[in-house]
């Protein structure tokens, strides 16, 4: 009797994800189907020729060094977040959030930049991917910055702190999710422009 309890105690525990954590997890692979499709369908329409050649607006550098740095305060609020640092944590927050606003001000005036080298969404198809692919980020990036701005509000709430990482785990995964995303992207028009 006694070994059959020990054996019973000895069990390994179920490995558990929070349900929406999950969702979370999910739904950046959707994502991440979607844009590689995409980049597959932009590699494959150029390779037909018809292909307008045209340099990427500078402020395309820009906005990547801010996606970038925009993770760095992103991960300084995570961490403020587990050590309990709740200041830090609403600085780092609103850094990352006025980062996330700066980077789709950035998107527009490139949107801007192209229309002044007479690349427009419709005509051209190497336009028309250029929109799309970055209309498509700047989308998720909205949602992105909506995601940081609630969890901004639940840290001045003090609803946010190292007993309860949850939504804040799930808003650090997604921007970053988002800002290397941005950085593929990047340098896939690049590498293919």
């Amino acid at each position: 009797m006694e070994e059959k309890l020990a054996y019973t105690e000895g069990a390994e525990q179920p490995i558990a994800m929070h349900p929406k954590k999950f969702a979370l997890w999910l739904f950046i692979v959707s994502v991440v189907m979607i844009f590689a499709a995409l980049t597959s369908a932009f590699i494959v329409r150029q390779g037909e020729g018809n292909w307008l050649d045209y340099s990427l607006p500078e402020v395309l550098w820009f906005t990547s060094a801010v996606i970038l740095l925009s993770s760095a305060s992103m991960h300084w609020a995570y961490v403020s977040a587990k050590n309990d640092q709740i200041g830090n944590l609403k600085i780092a927050l609103t850094i990352t959030t006025v980062l996330g606003l700066t980077f789709l001000v950035g998107q527009w005036f490139s949107w801007e930049a192209l229309v002044e080298r007479d690349v427009y969404f419709v005509g051209n198809p190497a336009g028309s991917f250029m929109y799309v692919l970055t209309g498509l980020h700047a989308a998720h990036l909205i949602s992105g910055v909506i995601f940081l701005i609630i969890v901004l509000i639940s840290s001045y709430r003090y609803k946010i702190h190292s007993q309860r990482m949850n939504t804040m785990e799930m808003c650090a995964t997604y921007w970053h999710f988002l800002g290397g995303l941005w950085i593929y992207l990047f340098v896939f028009l690049l590498l293919n422009h």
